[in-house]
């Protein structure tokens, strides 16, 4: 089993920048590939970014493309997703997820381990 645990969400301008952490324990985090969902009040759970294994292999959602970043450290088991140039329809829970299958997938079925979220609210 594998139990992550998200920090660093919180209030933001337009424009700001925030860090997400996710921290696992239990299986070691270099079996899995990784992930960042985000949900937003009454949508679905959207694919923001994944990375594989070894880290070097990453894929991002069209949305946030080209302004956030995922890096993923094995020693210290954390993934971390670098949110920049936020803006307002970035604001959402975003949520870690661990993937025990080989390859990147963008679907919320695809993965097999969830953390509890942390909440971003970005303003204007």
């Amino acid at each position: 089993q594998v139990q992550l645990a998200e920090s660093g969400g919180g209030w933001v301008q337009t424009g700001g920048s925030l860090r997400l952490s996710c921290a696992a324990s239990g299986r070691t985090l270099s079996r899995l590939n990784m992930g960042w969902f985000r949900q937003a009040p009454g949508k679905e759970r959207e694919f923001v970014a994944a990375i594989d294994r070894n880290g070097g292999t990453t894929f991002y959602g069209d949305s946030v493309k080209d302004r956030f970043t995922i890096s993923r450290d094995n020693i210290k088991s954390t993934v971390s997703l670098q949110m920049n140039s936020l803006k307002v329809e970035d604001t959402a829970v975003y949520y870690c997820a661990g993937r025990s299958r080989d390859f990147l997938r963008t679907q919320v079925y695809q993965y097999d381990y969830w953390g509890q979220g942390t909440q971003v609210t970005v303003s204007s």
